[in-house]
C-alpha cells in the first residue's frame, strides 16, 4: 500500500524535499526503438539515487509518476510496459499522468510545497523532464536534475535534410536549456550530498 495524499503532503511539507521519478516504467528498458538505449545506465543511476533518498533523514517525499498510454501504446494501462520498474516502498507515492507535465492533470500541486526543493529524474528528457522542470520552476520550487539521471531516444530529423539527433546531443542540450532557465545541473558524483547534509 502506497502513501495517501496528506501524508505525501506532510512529508513534503517537513522535508522540503522530493524526488520526482518520471516515467520509470518498463517499457523504457526494452530495446530500442520503444526503449531507451541508455535505459540500463540511466536505471543504475536512479537506483542509488532512489536508494540516498531513502537513506537520507529526514526522508524526502518520494514520488513515482507513471505515464498512462492509450490502448496499444507500450505504456497502456495494467500491461507490462506500464509497470514501474523499481518497487515502491509504504511511504512512497505513486501518481499517474496523461501528460508530459507531471503536474498538469494531478494532484501534485497540492502535494508539493512550491517551496519545496525537487530533484527531478527519468524519462524522457526532451518531454516529461522538460515540461515538469519547466512548471516546478513557474511554481517557485528550486529545481535539480543529475547527468546520466534522465534519457531520451534517438530523433529523426524531417527538416533541414534529414538525419537523426543522437539521445546524448538532445539531453545535453535540453540540460543547457533548464539550467539557463534555472534549474541546478548536478554530476552523479554529488549525489552523497544531495539529500543530506545541506
Amino acid at each position: 500500500m502506497t502513501l495517501t495524499d496528506e501524508k505525501a503532503h506532510a512529508i513534503a511539507s517537513t522535508s522540503l524535499r522530493v524526488l520526482l521519478l518520471l516515467d520509470l516504467q518498463q517499457a523504457m528498458l526494452a530495446d530500442p526503438p520503444g526503449g531507451v538505449s541508455s535505459s540500463k545506465i540511466v536505471k543504475e543511476n536512479i537506483s542509488r539515487i532512489l536508494r540516498q533518498a531513502r537513506l537520507a533523514c529526514p526522508v524526502p517525499l518520494v514520488v513515482h509518476v507513471r505515464n498512462t498510454g492509450d490502448a496499444g501504446d507500450l505504456d497502456e494501462p495494467h500491461t507490462p510496459g506500464w509497470e514501474l520498474i523499481f518497487p515502491v516502498e509504504s511511504s512512497e507515492l505513486v501518481i499517474d499522468k496523461r501528460k508530459n507535465n507531471a503536474f498538469a492533470g494531478t494532484n501534485l500541486d497540492e502535494i508539493i510545497p512550491s517551496n519545496a526543493e525537487i530533484i527531478i529524474a527519468g524519462f524522457q528528457t526532451d518531454y516529461s523532464i522538460k515540461a515538469t522542470c519547466t512548471d516546478a520552476l513557474k511554481r517557485g520550487n528550486e529545481v535539480l536534475i543529475i547527468r546520466g539521471s534522465h534519457a531520451t531516444h534517438d530523433r529523426i530529423e524531417v527538416m533541414h535534410g534529414g538525419g537523426i539527433t543522437p539521445a546524448s546531443v538532445i539531453e545535453a542540450d535540453i540540460e543547457l536549456e533548464l539550467e539557463e532557465a534555472g534549474v541546478h545541473i548536478l554530476e552523479m558524483k554529488d549525489l552523497p550530498g544531495i539529500f543530506t547534509g545541506r
